[in-house]
């Protein structure tokens, strides 16, 4: 896009349409399909000049996922500040991957990659190496984001993604889960409950529509699916190293804001504020040279 100081690199393949933006946090600007009517935007698409990240279509969440209380967190016997990191919200949120600008390369006709060096960013205890990767494929893209842990001492990782998804009044979420975390106002998890809120529970099919839900679900079964009946499509979400070990334990979040265009279904490898959870729940401690992924399928076809 001219006149910007963030170009989208524009990757077209498989009757798709992926804009990355790699000096905004290596994040996504736009995702569309080609149908019989013209493109249709599956994510909320970037307007191409507002710098704040949460007006983008998605974003890569490293070294953790969402909020971390107390000013930090301790791990073995060391406790490591990190400083609130966006405007208004009390408490670090999603890492600082995507606060910081990334390198792009095109390795494949059908690939993108994004690359980030990140050195204890803003006094974070983190040195560490990322790597998103995006392929096109033939009815969907395959989304990998993985971290290497560079520091002397081992410390617990988090990944996550913070998909944009476009909602119409018939939109509506399927998943299966067996758990939601329960917040107050900040909002920090308070209580676990196996009983939904009214409107809460995604398993028979959910109004992505409604009041105010910022909640991690626990036991989810690493597959979701939202549809649009207007279109008609239905995307389906898969990540394999849950589902294929049919383990049912994984972790995602939703976020429904009462207003707006838009809604996030986000999948995690950890629930909120996981640091300072019993068992850190999620978190996988790297040593040196150590890798953690989160592979993400996404997938369309036609609804009904």
């Amino acid at each position: 896009m001219p006149n910007t100081p963030h170009p989208i690199h524009w990757l077209h393949h498989a009757d798709q349409h992926l804009g990355l933006v790699p000096s905004l946090g290596g994040a996504v600007a736009a995702w569309q399909l080609e149908g019989a009517q013209g493109k249709i935007d599956i994510l909320r698409p970037w307007d191409g000049h507002n710098p704040d990240l949460y007006s983008l279509a998605s974003f890569p969440m490293v070294p953790w996922s969402n909020r971390i209380s107390a000013g930090g967190f301790a791990h073995a016997g060391v406790f490591h500040p990190i400083a609130p990191n966006r405007i208004g919200e009390p408490y670090p949120i999603h890492g600082d991957g995507w606060l910081q600008p990334w390198n792009i390369h095109q390795p494949f006709a059908d690939t993108l990659e994004m690359t980030l060096a990140s050195a204890q960013f803003e006094g974070n205890p983190y040195t560490y190496r990322a790597l998103q990767r995006f392929v096109l494929r033939d009815g969907g893209m395959d989304q990998t984001l993985t971290v290497t842990h560079l520091g002397a001492q081992p410390l617990p990782y988090g990944l996550g993604q913070h998909p944009w998804f476009l909602r119409s009044p018939t939109t509506r979420l399927h998943t299966q889960v067996q758990g939601v975390w329960l917040s107050g106002a900040d909002p920090l998890p308070t209580e676990h409950s196996t009983t939904f809120p009214p409107s809460w529970d995604p398993r028979p099919g959910m109004d992505v529509n409604g009041s105010l839900v910022d909640n991690a679900y626990t036991g989810w079964s690493g597959q979701a699916s939202i549809s649009w009946p207007e279109h008609p499509l239905e995307l389906t979400m898969r990540v394999p190293d849950i589902q294929d070990q049919g383990r049912n334990d994984g972790y995602c979040l939703l976020y429904r804001p009462p207003v707006g265009p838009a809604f996030c279904f986000e999948p995690v490898t950890h629930p909120i504020d996981a640091f300072h959870a019993v068992g850190k729940p999620g978190l996988r401690v790297l040593d040196t040279g150590e890798s953690l992924t989160l592979q993400v399928e996404w997938r369309f076809k036609p609804l009904g």
